[in-house]
């Protein structure tokens, strides 16, 4: 009775986030442009999947994703761990201390990613719009490698307790400088990157990474030094996206030369 209650629970809230998006499109059809909706049956089957989707999916965040992230933190910055690695007992723990942090904020940065639906449809799309130039194997991995090393650089800030804007400053000067030298074509596409980059798959995990390392580590806040991961996951991949484009241009005209 308890997996029924949470399920119909989860269920009626995902209903009530629905019902106003499917408010808005019918409204706008039968108000606006006062026409049928096409394909009605196919809409509502439609709408009834993204339902029960959402509600196993959010479900699923609550009782799984979020636990094993902020459970991953915690495991890998007990000092009974890092004592028995590499550190002697007793001597406070310095920030290269931490490196099966880093190595697991880069791991799940770039599974997190490779696996997002929102990320792998932008891709099929450019690959449709550019004629095949820009791949969709590509862009994906190049994605997904600037949320990595944007994740890892995130967990390093939280450790370190190095303020947030000090990074995020810098990466969006370098952002600007690239925009001016990178191909006019993949600019819009790298800046859309970083968006679809943080959806429903990578966001619970960083998240809940950023807050258990905040809560484990000494002298840090959840609250102050906790969040912040997600922007690092956002910025991170409009650099590499436009370094990849650079250095694949820069390829070709050296080719052709």
């Amino acid at each position: 009775m308890d997996v029924v209650s949470v399920l119909t629970e989860s269920l009626v809230s995902t209903v009530g986030d629905v019902l106003p998006i499917a408010g808005i499109i019918f409204g706008m059809q039968y108000l606006v442009i006062r026409r049928p909706m096409p394909n009605l049956k196919r809409v509502l089957l439609g709408f009834l999947y993204v339902t029960l989707g959402l509600s196993l999916f959010l479900l699923g965040l609550d009782q799984a994703l979020f636990p094993i992230g902020k459970m991953m933190a915690i495991e890998l910055t007990r000092p009974e761990f890092i004592h028995g690695l590499s550190h002697q007992a007793g001597m406070a723990l310095q920030w290269q201390d931490y490196k099966w942090v880093y190595l697991f904020a880069f791991a799940i940065g770039f599974a997190t990613t490779i696996a997002e639906p929102a990320l792998l449809a932008v891709a099929i799309k450019a690959s449709e719009v550019s004629g095949g130039t820009i791949s969709v194997g590509g862009l994906r991995i190049s994605v997904a490698i600037g949320a990595a090393v944007g994740v890892s650089l995130g967990v390093f800030r939280i450790i370190t307790g190095i303020p947030l804007h000090y990074f995020i400053i810098t990466g969006y000067v370098l952002v600007i400088v690239q925009t001016f030298f990178a191909p006019r074509m993949i600019i819009a596409l790298a800046y859309d990157s970083g968006g679809v980059t943080t959806s429903t798959v990578t966001v619970p995990l960083v998240a809940a990474l950023g807050l258990g390392l905040a809560s484990t580590i000494p002298g840090r806040s959840a609250v102050l030094d906790g969040f912040g991961l997600i922007a690092f996951t956002c910025l991170f991949p409009i650099i590499s996206v436009m370094s990849y484009a650079q250095i694949s241009h820069w390829l070709v005209v050296r080719s052709k030369k």
